[in-house]
């Protein structure tokens, strides 16, 4: 990778006003809602069960608004690729670097770090904030496990653009993408692992596998991994997408 493509791909997703805002609306949307159920359960803490009270995790409510806040990393991931197709500059884009490669990966390589940093500011502000809000429930970030579910959190948002990036190249439209993409994580991926009968399959999925790195305190359900599997799961899942992308692109004409 060379510095003038890197600074290439920089400019085209900071001109874009849409991949800019899809950032915008994961961070909001996950530490919005978050603090939202944090202040919730706070207040009704007191009486909910008692099983749901010795399995209660501070730091995985920390970041329940992330289910809906990954989709703005979705869209991010998924713009970041068809935006090119959709306008035509993948023509111009090839003419510039030949090597698909090299422009592929430029692309994957400042998007995912440009993921990254939200993520992490996303994961750090929903978890300050959701402990200040649930109070005499909360937990320490020096706690054990706490810092690395914190920081896995936003491992796990960016690996989620990265993982859409690559699917997206593979089939190079943004409504076709968005159109999987979007249902999947939002309710079937959730609605599977609702169920025992279908849980042992969605328990590897990527978001489920992944989601795991938040957790702290062990729950009602059990999984074959622990967080850093789950997360190395998840890492199986991106290359296989960015593998499968890159292959489109080599094969096929713009």
């Amino acid at each position: 990778m060379s510095t003038a493509v890197l600074k290439s791909e920089w400019t085209k997703i900071r001109t874009v006003a849409s991949t800019v805002w899809s950032l915008v609306s994961a961070l909001v949307a996950t530490v919005g809602i978050s603090a939202a159920l944090c202040w919730a359960i706070g207040a009704t803490f007191d009486d909910l069960p008692q099983e749901q009270q010795a399995t209660f995790d501070p730091t995985v409510m920390s970041f329940a608004g992330m289910t809906f806040g990954q989709l703005g990393m979705i869209v991010f991931g998924v713009l970041v690729v068809t935006s090119e197709y959709s306008s035509g500059m993948i023509r111009t884009s090839l003419a510039a670097v030949p090597r698909r490669g090299t422009l592929l990966l430029s692309k994957l390589a400042v998007a995912t770090a440009l993921a990254l940093v939200v993520g992490l500011l996303t994961s750090f502000l929903s978890f300050f904030l959701g402990q200040a809000i649930l109070g005499e429930h909360s937990i320490g970030i020096g706690e054990p496990n706490i810092l690395r579910a914190v920081v896995g959190a936003g491992l796990y948002m960016a690996l989620i653009a990265l993982f859409s990036m690559g699917f997206a190249t593979i089939l190079r439209s943004a409504v076709l993408s968005l159109g999987i993409l979007m249902p999947f994580f939002l309710m079937i991926s959730n609605i599977l692992s609702a169920f025992e009968t279908t849980r042992k399959v969605s328990q590897w999925f990527p978001d489920q596998a992944g989601s795991k790195i938040m957790q702290t305190v062990p729950g009602t359900v059990e999984t074959p991994y622990g967080p850093w599997t789950g997360l190395g799961i998840m890492v199986v899942w991106v290359l296989a997408a960015v593998l499968g992308g890159y292959l489109v692109l080599r094969k096929r004409d713009a």
